[in-house]
């Protein structure tokens, strides 16, 4: 598999990690939400208010809570408490198959995979839930895969100031399985080195092994 650099991605001025919202305007209401996804059903062609579709506004909008609940989670937050009584270790602290589920942000629909996170730390390290909750929190959120890919990575890199980060995620996309080309089995894979990772071929190698990656 080839590994390429990442880029540093900007901080987004959405409802992001400081819990603001918007500059173009305040959140709407659950009820504007709500009339929001009676437009939507109504332009798809049915009727809602027929029996089966009274309560899916409702639905709709308590679902959109919970595929997007990263919004208000702050990133930097959860990598905020850490250890530093690691007895000198300095070898790579590695979270396998982290499942995830996103939406992307063209088409709304999911992006469901798995992301491999690894680290050297230099004096410090978390808990690793911590680096599960990294990718939940980024990821519950409209995302593209290679923003997605940085973001996790680039956050890790700031907060801990470790040796080297390294993100690999991998996952399918429903906007290419259930409309437009309609390709089933198809993965995308991003990845994104950062420090001794992306310097040393040596540690880049162990990490690519560790997940099964040539």
């Amino acid at each position: 598999m080839p590994v390429n650099d990442c880029i540093p991605v900007p901080t987004f001025h959405t409802m992001d990690d400081k819990h603001t919202l918007s500059p173009q305007g305040e959140k709407p209401s659950r009820s504007e939400a709500e009339a929001a996804v009676r437009t939507l059903i109504k332009w798809a062609g049915d009727d809602p208010d027929r029996e089966g579709l009274l309560d899916t506004p409702n639905r709709v909008i308590r679902s959109y809570e919970e595929f997007f609940a990263g919004y208000s989670s702050d990133p930097s937050e959860i990598l905020s408490r850490s250890f530093e009584e690691t007895d000198g270790y300095d070898e790579m602290v590695l979270l396998k198959n982290i499942s995830f589920e996103s939406h992307c942000e063209h088409h709304i629909v999911p992006i469901l995979g798995v992301a491999h996170v690894a680290y050297v730390p230099e004096s410090r390290v978390v808990g690793i839930s911590k680096l599960a909750r990294i990718v939940e929190a980024y990821g519950k959120r409209l995302q593209i895969q290679e923003r997605l890919t940085s973001q996790i990575a680039n956050v890790i890199f700031d907060v801990l100031h470790p040796k080297g980060v390294a993100v690999v995620v991998e996952a399918q996309h429903q906007c290419m399985t259930t409309r437009g080309v309609h390709k089933a089995g198809v993965a995308m894979e991003t990845s994104c080195m950062l420090g001794c990772f992306r310097d040393d071929p040596g540690q880049r190698s162990e990490f690519l092994q560790a997940i099964g990656r040539r």
